[in-house]
């Protein structure tokens, strides 16, 4: 028998076992793939009634959507497995192909699972919630969504700021609507040769006249500083949190017209050009 026999019956054992296989693989990519369109489908549907319950439901907002996401995720994961094991990788090869890949993964995405665990802890702790206003990693802005790896925040100029969870649960956080009340304080300068008694009532006039200002406690003033140019009075009122800037901004825009009006100055830098 020649070499050109024996190639041939070479190559030809090699289709047959190429057929073979791929007749014997057929049949569970097939039910394989049928497996994932429907998991994948019935997911989907999963996602909708979570969704609806909750809608149904007078449970935290924040709590949702972090179950919402933990439950959507889970079952991926569940999916992902079943169709392995469909394709006929062994149990006892998957899970020790999965804790191999977990292991490479964790350490791959390490910061992820940092993320993961802190959204975890801000679930349970809540420092805040969806709806309030707060200050973190140098960014403030109204929480708009809380998932399982990020927070995102919405700026007072309708930007975007998505922050990882792990940062977040490991700084401080400056909530601003955890307390029904908020307490103001505002400093104005004036010149030493104004009338300091004069401007400390005007300056209670305008918080105490205002409707949205709590009146117990009541505002109060106080000479806070001797500056270099100007008398320093400390102006303190509180407010319920939803009402607190619109307070706020008043008391500035009235403070500035008043004070000058009654003859109070405001002193600002000057700028002296001398001559050489």
């Amino acid at each position: 028998m020649n070499k050109g026999i024996l190639d041939n019956l070479v190559s030809e054992k090699n289709i047959e076992k190429i057929i073979d296989l791929i007749l014997n693989l057929t049949p569970k990519i097939i039910s394989a793939i049928l497996l994932l369109i429907l998991g994948w489908w019935l997911i989907k549907f999963i996602n909708r009634l979570v969704k609806s319950f909750f809608k149904k439901s007078d449970y935290d907002e924040t709590l949702e959507r972090f179950v919402a996401d933990l439950i959507n995720w889970g079952l991926k994961l569940v999916l992902f497995t079943t169709v392995i094991m469909q394709l006929g990788v062994a149990s006892s090869s998957l899970v020790a192909m999965l804790g191999a890949a977990g292991l490479a993964i964790g350490l791959a995405l390490q910061g992820s699972l940092s993320n993961f665990a802190g959204g975890v802890l801000i679930l349970l702790f809540k420092p805040y919630k969806i709806g309030d206003l707060v200050e973190a990693q140098g960014q403030m802005g109204t929480v708009k969504e809380i998932s399982i790896f990020t927070t995102k925040l919405l700026t007072s100029g309708n930007q975007l700021v998505v922050i990882p969870n792990g940062k977040l649960s490991n700084d401080t956080i400056k909530n601003y609507s955890a307390e029904d009340t908020r307490k103001d304080i505002l400093t104005f300068g004036i010149s030493y040769d104004s009338d300091i008694k004069k401007a400390k009532e005007i300056l209670l006039a305008i918080a105490n006249e205002h409707e949205l200002t709590l009146k117990d406690p009541a505002p109060e003033v106080y000479v806070a500083n001797l500056g270099d140019s100007s008398v320093d009075l400390s102006l303190r009122f509180w407010a319920k949190t939803e009402d607190f800037w619109a307070v706020h901004f008043y008391v500035i825009e009235e403070a500035k017209g008043r004070l000058e009006s009654n003859d109070i100055s405001i002193p600002y830098p000057h700028v002296q050009m001398v001559q050489a």
